[in-house]
């Protein structure tokens, strides 16, 4: 019956949960890292070393050109994704673990928009519903620290999360716009072809050498985000922009979780019950198609 169950589950869907888990484990590095003094864009630099590694490498073994065909887009998308990037590590070093996942999780309203805009998509009724449950969450998760105006959470690295959300969902659409001409492992490959020499400029005379037991995370980085990476790319692929976006927001309840084993980083109820109506709502869009369907029988 399980996996009977998971076989129903859409395959877009299966790598969207592959690459919120993906990257739920490189945000819970990156944090961890910072903690010893490991500046941002050095970190940055170590994940995009590795990634083009991994994406040189099977590349060759799929025997295809590594610069794909559309290279003025497939360089916007390294552009736009290193950008996002860095917002999103500034902000994951800054914020809790949880908080600075749900404020870079608000991208799927602005991908499901920009699909509209750009591709062409239409919105199922499944992920309207979805998107509306995920936001109320999002809001019952935030609303107590804005209200109380707590220095936790400091208005600009909000800002900065925020800006790496934008980003994130120009890049989802950018993915999608690619995928109709490009091998998903050239697509990943341009993102660390312009993060790695950004980053090293970047890095400029703060670089700090890392003990053996920190170089070994930072290898972690890079590999949870090629999976990560690997997993939405493969989504964008096989499911429409804002839907299969829409089911990022489990990141949160994994980056939550990772937050109270790692760095003991309790949540409150109305993370609890934020984190209850994001589910809800993935649940929804994962089998509200199928529910909608039956009920017009």
């Amino acid at each position: 019956m399980p996996a009977s169950s998971f076989s129903s589950i859409p395959v877009g869907v299966r790598f969207m949960l592959l690459s919120a888990v993906g990257f739920a484990f490189m945000s819970a590095c990156v944090k961890y890292i910072s903690n010893y003094g490991i500046p941002v864009f050095e970190i940055v630099a170590a994940r995009a070393l590795v990634s083009l590694i991994i994406s040189y490498a099977d590349v060759k073994r799929k025997g295809i050109s590594a610069w794909g065909n559309n290279k003025p887009l497939l360089l916007l998308r390294g552009v736009v994704g290193t950008s996002a990037l860095m917002c999103v590590y500034y902000a994951v070093t800054t914020l809790p673990l949880a908080e600075a996942t749900i404020l870079q999780y608000v991208h799927p309203v602005s991908t499901a928009l920009l699909g509209v805009l750009f591709l062409k998509e239409r919105i199922q009724k499944s992920t309207m519903i979805c998107i509306g449950f995920c936001l109320v969450g999002l809001l019952v998760m935030v609303q107590p620290s804005l209200a109380e105006g707590t220095s936790e959470v400091p208005l600009f690295s909000i800002g900065i999360a925020l800006c790496g959300a934008f980003g994130s969902s120009i890049a989802y659409i950018i993915v999608r716009k690619l995928s109709q001409t490009e091998d998903s492992s050239v697509i990943i490959m341009y993102f660390p072809l312009v993060a790695l020499p950004v980053s090293i400029v970047l890095i400029w005379n703060h670089f700090v050498w890392p003990s053996l037991f920190m170089t070994i995370l930072l290898i972690l980085v890079g590999i949870f985000t090629q999976i990560g990476q690997y997993g939405l790319t493969k989504a964008m692929q096989t499911q429409e922009a804002g839907k299969a976006s829409a089911y990022s927001y489990v990141q949160i309840v994994f980056s939550a979780l990772l937050g109270v084993w790692i760095f003991n980083e309790i949540p409150s109820i109305w993370t609890y019950l934020g984190g209850g109506l994001i589910v809800t709502g993935a649940l929804i869009n994962v089998f509200g198609k199928q529910l909608l369907g039956q009920r017009a029988r």
